[in-house]
């Protein structure tokens, strides 16, 4: 049982040691694991930390990209994850199971290991994310009944539609029943496990993608935001051209693969 553990990294340097030691922990769970970062041009000691890890464990390796290809975040972000995902299906037969996470302040905490032990003993799930302390964070990658689509792509305060998800998604994870795993369409909180098999025919894509949702999913949701979808830019992300690279990532895993994406509501980094 293997398993790659990946993701894009710039600009992590006061959080890397502190997430390569949790990675080697969560390694511990698998007969052998490989580490595969893509390396993005940083303004701090980035580069540094991973040449010095290097040296340190052989199952690590990182790619430097070079050039930046699209002037749009979430653009960037999707090419750098597909190059891990790339990785791996080209490994796949070596590779039941494959991490995706953020490299930075997230991941950096205390780690508590009994969900994952817990979820490598189950079959209920094919992209497994985790809740975090003190409450779920990541909305925006988040698709769930009847928030199926971007929470910035809405007309109302920015501020009023992330907090008002937020407490939805508290709330659906603190009344699951004991030992339940909440089904959802797109969730990644900065941690998700897959089983590999389930996501060979899908890619990161950080473009808008409302072909992956049937109309009747955006249309419950703009009736409860009371919103037609609007295609605005703010200052860290240009709604006109981008969504979270991880929405269409599940939802072509669901049409494809029929996988199952959940959430746990517990928390991994404490």
């Amino acid at each position: 049982m293997n398993c790659c553990i990946c993701g894009p990294v710039k600009n992590c340097g006061p959080y890397l040691r502190k997430v390569f030691e949790n990675i080697e922990k969560i390694g511990l769970l698998f007969d052998s694991y490989e580490i595969v970062i893509f390396y993005d041009k940083s303004n701090d000691n980035t580069l540094e930390i991973l040449n010095e890890y290097k040296l340190k464990n052989p199952n690590f390796y990182f790619f430097v990209n070079q050039n930046k290809t699209s002037p749009f975040r979430t653009h960037n972000i999707a090419y750098a994850r597909n190059f891990c995902l790339s990785y791996i299906k080209n490994r796949a037969e070596h590779f039941p199971y494959f991490i995706m996470m953020d490299f930075d302040n997230v991941n950096c905490k205390e780690l508590n290991l009994e969900p994952l032990k817990k979820c490598l003993k189950r079959e209920d799930w094919d992209g497994l994310s985790f809740n975090t302390s003190p409450k779920y964070y990541d909305v925006w990658a988040l698709s769930i009944k009847p928030y199926y689509f971007s929470y910035i792509h809405f007309n109302h305060s920015n501020i009023h539609n992330h907090h008002t998800m937020e407490d939805y998604i508290d709330m659906l994870l603190k009344r699951l029943p004991k030992d339940e795993y909440l089904r959802c369409l797109s969730s990644f909180n900065g941690f998700s496990i897959y089983r590999t098999n389930k996501f060979l025919n899908t890619y990161y894509d950080g473009r808008i993608r409302l072909d992956l949702l049937p109309k009747h999913f955006i249309d419950e949701n703009s009736r409860i935001t009371r919103s037609k979808i609007i295609y605005k830019k703010f200052d860290n992300v240009d709604g006109r051209y981008e969504d979270c690279e991880h929405r269409s990532f599940h939802l072509q895993a669901i049409i494809n693969s029929d996988a199952k994406i959940m959430i746990s509501p517990e928390v991994i980094f404490q």
